[in-house]
């Protein structure tokens, strides 16, 4: 049976990889139809309740950035906000809020139903046949789907299984069925697939938690927000979250169900993801502490649901108990939902191009958990890219593909494509090596005038961030070219304990010092203040940024820019690298089997060295003369 005709587009799966791709394409002009195995619950926050992180925070401000929707969604059912790592570096600070697990999905179906040329169908894939330069997208209820180009976006949902000490249900989440028969169909087509793990800690009754006896952790005295865009604001009020911690008592408990626990048994055959690992695999890797911080989480506005934020587990469910009732506040405690394991397919990243659409198959593109990846984010950002790129292949129109000096989302994609995915990925700042110019304050200044361009943000929009450049430009001239005399600051550098001056210094010179704010300053002198008045946060924010950090941001910039020049040179995907016999065996292994699309990738593939990249070069020059 066919339904609906002229389709473009057909998306597998709404989470979050699945939700941000069908909008962007959609949007963009694509008739894309999304189809999911349930409609009440799109972007599910399956997890931890809650959106950010280190790096992950930059890359929702990209994705928001971008004219994706993630950070407006957060930001509207947000319950608390932190802004992590302010005791470092600004590379460093990262957005992160709590929030409401319902809201999050309510907004985004309010999304998804008011989006022009999509539609939504609740149904299960099984099948995608390509045909004629179109697909032929099959369903369990015997739905025919004709389409140009296909997104796939499964999640954990691919022959997924669940796993509870010696229990073992088939699921994509618990409650909810996996997907059979997608990965066989793909495999039809010379889709190599594999298995990873992950996990889930359980869910508590607040009203059996003693938090009189926890570490109350409560938001930012002045919350920030994920969006530029004046379509939400920063919370009035937020809710506390509380830490409290296992003990030598606990991790006893636990060690009796080790024998038990698929994690060592070997019943569970995936990798899990090493940064976020269960609470038995942690008692194993760092057997010399005695206790590790959990956090408690809420889980909305009106409930009493709360997400222990660090006590994963696939261990017998009355292990788990009696292990929770050894943690101090946790006596009593109610368990509305045990931890549990899931282990799932996914298609390794390297047969991907960095647009995202498969190298063996034209106009099949994949996002989010299905790549390898873990988090919320990093699917989200995938899907984004993906909506994007499915829509500009079946146009005929160039591709968007970010640099790793243009934003996290780039280097992201970068290492999908050209590392060795052992574990499943994880974003940290530290594998950005220009993360200086990759800060979350300024993704708005980065991205949204590739956003504008492809009509994914308004004028409106758009003209706050020419004016929020304007502003950084225009004041930054000012403070560079005027001073301020000694007479008139010494009593406020006093003040704040900071080197008085002899004579008098331009102001750059004064904000450079890492103990003055321009905030501070606009408080003392009417000349910042009116430079400054009635501007956006994150206007000045990036402006003092900017100051304090100007020569390292010079060079870095500088780097980037003598970087970029190896992805610029183009390798042709048909070459055959055994062919080139002054690179290492292992090299042309590799380089046979990713197919690197440029210089740059292949120079950051796993095991590839210098000296096999200087050969390369070598190559591309002699085939461009």
């Amino acid at each position: 049976m066919d339904l609906l005709e002229n389709i473009d587009i057909v998306v597998v799966g709404a989470g979050h990889a699945g939700c941000e791709a069908a909008v962007a394409a959609a949007r963009l002009g694509s008739k894309v139809v999304l189809i999911t195995l349930d409609l009440t619950n799109p972007a599910r926050l399956s997890c931890n309740p809650s959106i950010g992180g280190i790096a992950k925070g930059q890359i929702v401000k990209e994705i928001d950035a971008l004219g994706g929707y993630t950070g407006i969604i957060a930001d509207k059912s947000m319950i608390q906000f932190r802004m992590l790592n302010r005791s470092k570096g600004p590379a460093m600070w990262s957005p992160r809020s709590q929030n409401d697990r319902w809201l999050y999905s309510y907004y985004w179906r309010e999304i998804l139903e008011n989006t022009p040329n999509l539609f939504l169908w609740k149904d299960e894939v099984i099948d995608i046949e390509p045909l004629n330069n179109h697909f032929i997208i099959k369903t369990k209820m015997g739905v025919d789907f004709k389409a140009k180009a296909a997104i796939i976006t499964a999640g954990t949902f691919l022959n997924g299984k669940i796993f509870i000490g010696q229990v073992q249900i088939s699921g994509g989440r618990l409650g909810e069925p996996a997907a059979d028969g997608l990965t066989e169909s793909l495999k039809r087509l010379n889709i190599e697939s594999d298995r990873l793990k992950t996990g889930t800690p359980v869910r508590l009754d607040g009203r059996t938690i003693d938090f009189s006896k926890m570490i109350e952790q409560p938001g930012d005295d002045n919350p920030s927000k994920f969006s530029f865009s004046d379509d939400t604001v920063p919370l009035e009020k937020q809710r506390n979250c509380w830490i409290t911690y296992t003990n030598e008592q606990t991790h006893e408990i636990l060690k009796k169900g080790f024998h038990l626990s698929p994690l060592f048994t070997g019943i569970i055959k995936g990798i899990g993801p090493r940064y976020c690992p269960s609470i038995e695999d942690k008692i194993v890797r760092f057997s010399g502490k005695n206790s590790h911080q959990l956090f408690v989480e809420p889980d909305g506005w009106h409930t009493y649901e709360y997400y222990l934020n660090g006590f994963s587990s696939s261990l017998p469910l009355d292990i788990q108990i009696e292990a929770l009732h050894s943690i101090n506040g946790l006596e009593n405690s109610h368990i509305i939902q045990p931890g549990y394991a899931i282990e799932y397919d996914y298609f390794p990243p390297y047969q991907l191009n960095n647009t995202l659409e498969s190298k063996k198959i034209e106009n099949l593109f994949f996002a989010g958990q299905v790549n390898g990846t873990t988090g919320y984010e990093e699917a989200a950002a995938q899907g984004l890219i993906a909506g994007i790129n499915a829509h500009l292949k079946i146009n005929n129109q160039q591709s968007l593909i970010l640099s790793r000096s243009q934003a996290y989302i780039g280097v992201l994609i970068d290492d999908l494509i050209s590392k060795t995915l052992d574990e499943p990925y994880r974003m940290f700042t530290s594998r950005a090596e220009h993360r200086l110019i990759l800060r979350q304050d300024n993704a708005d200044i980065r991205l949204s005038p590739i956003a504008h361009e492809f009509g994914l943000i308004n004028d409106d929009r758009y003209n706050k961030v020419l004016e929020k450049l304007d502003f950084i430009k225009n004041t930054s001239k000012y403070l560079n070219i005027n001073s301020i005399e000694p007479d008139k600051i010494n009593n406020y550098l006093s003040s704040i304990n900071s080197s008085a001056i002899k004579q008098k210094i331009k102001w750059t010179q004064l904000i450079m010092r890492p103990e003055i704010s321009i905030l501070e300053l606009a408080k003392n002198f009417e000349e910042i203040n009116n430079l400054i008045k009635d501007k956006p946060s994150h206007f000045i924010e990036t402006l003092e940024i900017e100051i304090k950090y100007a020569e390292y941001i010079k060079k870095e910039n500088e780097l980037a820019e003598k970087l970029i020049k190896f992805d610029q040179m183009r390798l042709p995907q048909d070459l055959d690298y055994q062919n080139i016999k002054n690179i290492s065996i292992e090299a042309r292994q590799k380089l046979n089997k990713i197919k690197p699309a440029n210089i740059g990738i292949a120079s950051r593939i796993t095991g590839i060295s210098p000296a096999d990249i200087a050969v390369l070069i070598n190559f591309f020059y002699k085939k461009t003369k």
